[in-house]
């Protein structure tokens, strides 16, 4: 476990029916006389045969049109889906809609340090200004998932400024980017946006420039596939995030699972009906801009959408009061955070001698690094235990010792004596899926011989 210490195939024999000379049987032959054998206690085998067979006949027929039915329903069911959904506007709408947020979009969009100013068309530039551009959407797009634009802004600022280019940040350490990370969570990002990056530069002539190119990158998916080469490059391709799908899905009033695969096939195709092919960049982010500002989940300003006019949630809920433009899309319930409780040791050490003649700078902290998968993987922490049920102070205790021994040889009274064990608090920390309550401890050791690790790093 890597540590650290800081400063503060088979035979088968078969039997030949009586009338059968001892020679080449056919699979048939073979097949028929096994079946023979198993009624030969009947009072008339071959009867019982017959009847054995039509009996499974009906089954396996059974079977064929129960399944047959299965799939010509789901066949049927995506046919439906996926016609309501290319019917739904016609080309004067798509051009409606098109021209409209486009208008709003260059009105209103805010100013946020990965957008380019308007005038500033990508067409006109060259390699390495696309490249660049592309890797600010690429950075920004990684960063927004899960966390808020106003949060993102700073540290994407403090990224660029660290590392402008993706050069750059071909050359730095994971330490280095989880370090710049700390704050904005879910650090799996961080590193595939460092391997996404370390390949471009080391195995591609040029920053891929299409979907089908970009989804090869570690990391990147189809929204930032489609973000980056529509933005960037100008592919005319879709994108579909959060926002996308509540914009979609109030113009259509959709009000199925917006989680559900077939759903979001669905929605891929409605944003791909409407991107504009002069536009792309532009138009899919007048749709984000959209969701984030106007359409929003609970209080949308109708009275202010570019594209209320050609709104179906908007039109129905005008003309019936029990349906609310909020209802779409369908409110699916986030499932439960399962709770688990950790225990964590502060470890201070200090070297062999007394600790009355030592000052602060001589003791070290020891760290620990997660394993490269899972939970905060690569991270480093204190020396942690996990447990499914709460834990009262002394299995605290013995499970933080259990780990000390086994992965550091930390046995005191042998090889270290403990200075001080003091309870500091708890607290609770959540995860997307987990709720984990954390306890806390500072305990002080003294080394008896074992200073090699106080040359550590």
């Amino acid at each position: 476990m890597p540590l650290l210490l800081f400063g503060r195939g088979s035979f088968e024999f078969q039997t030949l029916a009586p009338n059968c000379s001892l020679g080449y049987m056919s699979k048939s032959h073979r097949s028929r006389t096994s079946e023979l054998n198993r009624f030969s206690d009947s009072p008339n085998p071959g009867l019982a045969m017959k009847n054995e067979g039509k009996k499974r006949n009906r089954v396996t027929n059974s079977k064929k049109k129960r399944q047959l039915g299965v799939k010509e329903g789901e066949e049927e069911a995506e046919k439906r889906a996926i016609d309501d959904i290319e019917d739904l506007f016609s080309g004067e709408e798509t051009q409606k809609i098109r021209a409209s947020l486009l208008e709003w979009y260059d009105k209103n969009r805010r100013d946020l340090p990965w957008r380019r100013t308007k005038g500033d068309g990508i067409e006109g530039g060259g390699g390495e200004e696309k490249e660049r551009r592309a890797y600010g959407v690429w950075v920004s797009e990684v960063m927004l998932q899960q966390t808020r634009v106003q949060t993102v802004i700073d540290y994407y600022n403090r990224w660029m400024q660290r590392w402008p280019t993706l050069q750059d940040l071909a050359q730095a350490s994971l330490e280095e980017v989880n370090e710049m990370w700390a704050g904005l969570g879910y650090y799996r990002r961080a590193r595939f946006l460092l391997e996404g990056t370390k390949m471009i530069v080391s195995g591609w002539s040029e920053f891929p420039c299409t979907v089908s190119a970009l989804r090869k990158v570690p990391g990147i998916g189809d929204y930032t596939a489609g973000a980056i080469a529509s933005i960037a490059f100008n592919e005319v391709v879709p994108v579909v995030d959060g926002n996308v799908i509540r914009v979609l899905a109030r113009l259509k009033a959709i009000s199925e699972n917006p989680k559900d695969k077939l759903t979001i096939k669905n929605f891929w195709k409605l944003a791909a009906q409407l991107v504009d092919p002069s536009q792309p960049g532009d138009f899919n982010q007048s749709l984000m801009e959209l969701g984030a500002t106007l359409c929003t989940p609970l209080n949308p300003s109708c009275s202010s959408c570019p594209v209320s006019d050609q709104c179906r949630a908007f039109s129905v809920s005008k003309h019936d009061d029990s349906v609310k433009v909020t209802d779409y899309p369908m409110k699916v319930l986030k499932p439960k955070q399962r709770c688990d409780f950790s225990t964590v040791s502060v470890v201070e050490i200090f070297g062999g001698q007394d600790i009355s003649k030592q000052n602060q700078s001589d003791s070290k902290f020891l760290l620990i690094k997660r394993p490269d998968a899972g939970l905060l993987a690569g991270l480093w922490e204190f020396p942690s235990v996990t447990l499914d049920e709460e834990p009262d102070l002394p299995v605290r205790r013995k499970n933080i010792d259990l780990l000390l021994k086994k992965s550091f040889k930390l046995n005191p009274p042998k090889n270290c004596s403990i200075i001080s064990r003091e309870y500091v608090g708890e607290f609770f920390h959540a995860f997307t899926h987990i709720r984990r309550k954390i306890y806390v401890e500072l305990l002080v050791l003294r080394l008896n011989g074992l200073t090699h690790f106080l040359s550590l790093r």
